[in-house]
């Protein structure tokens, strides 16, 4: 995908998502995420941070967290989530779309993989279906596959994913297949992509998961 396209997907993703968590009632947005310890309402949180924290409260932020990139990110979303209506998280995420300001240090493509991922993060444990266009999901996974930064290479050693969908495949090894979003899940660390997938490395990924 080239620039345009990307910040284009950015935005479209944004307004997807504010309209998929809308109309969400009070028990959905406190409901668990498939994304460690946020629940739904942490993960529109974090979202809506941006395109809104600069470098000075990325700072302040890590030395609150000690220098942990975890422990900050999950400190941010639950302050954000804290300060913020669900009315205003939702709009929050909405006026968003019109941005293409980036969190500091990260790449064009970053904001999109947080958004189909997170997507899921939110859709999947609340039974909805949520989708993204089918090239966007395969330039994320193809993103994430290399990405050390969310540890993708750590959990793909010794593997091939293969994509049924498209047929692309990344690696060496006992190969795992299946849809490019499920794959995305799992290479992001999300146990409940493994669900769908097959294969003879499907057991060694788990494990590396």
């Amino acid at each position: 995908m080239d620039n345009a396209s990307i910040d284009g997907a950015v935005s479209a993703e944004r307004v997807a998502l504010a309209d998929l968590v809308a109309h969400l009632d009070d028990r959905q947005w406190a409901t668990p995420s498939l994304c460690g310890a946020w629940t739904v309402r942490d993960v529109v949180a974090h979202l809506t941070g941006t395109t809104r924290d600069g470098l000075g409260t990325i700072l302040v932020a890590a030395v609150r967290a000690r220098g942990s990139f975890d422990r900050m990110e999950v400190d941010r979303a639950a302050r954000r989530a804290a300060r913020h209506s669900t009315a205003e998280l939702v709009q929050m995420l909405r006026e968003s779309a019109a941005s293409t300001r980036r969190t500091p240090g990260s790449s064009r493509m970053d904001p999109l993989m947080d958004l189909v991922i997170h997507a899921q993060d939110i859709a999947r444990p609340l039974g909805l279906v949520h989708t993204s266009p089918p090239d966007v999901v395969a330039a994320s996974l193809a993103y994430v596959a290399t990405n050390r930064f969310v540890g993708a290479p750590k959990r793909l050693r010794g593997l091939r994913v293969v994509s049924t969908d498209t047929g692309w495949s990344y690696g060496h090894g006992a190969a795992v297949r299946g849809t490019d979003l499920d794959l995305l899940l799992a290479v992001s660390g999300r146990p409940a992509g493994l669900l769908a997938l097959s294969g003879p490395g499907l057991a060694r990924l788990t494990e590396q998961l």
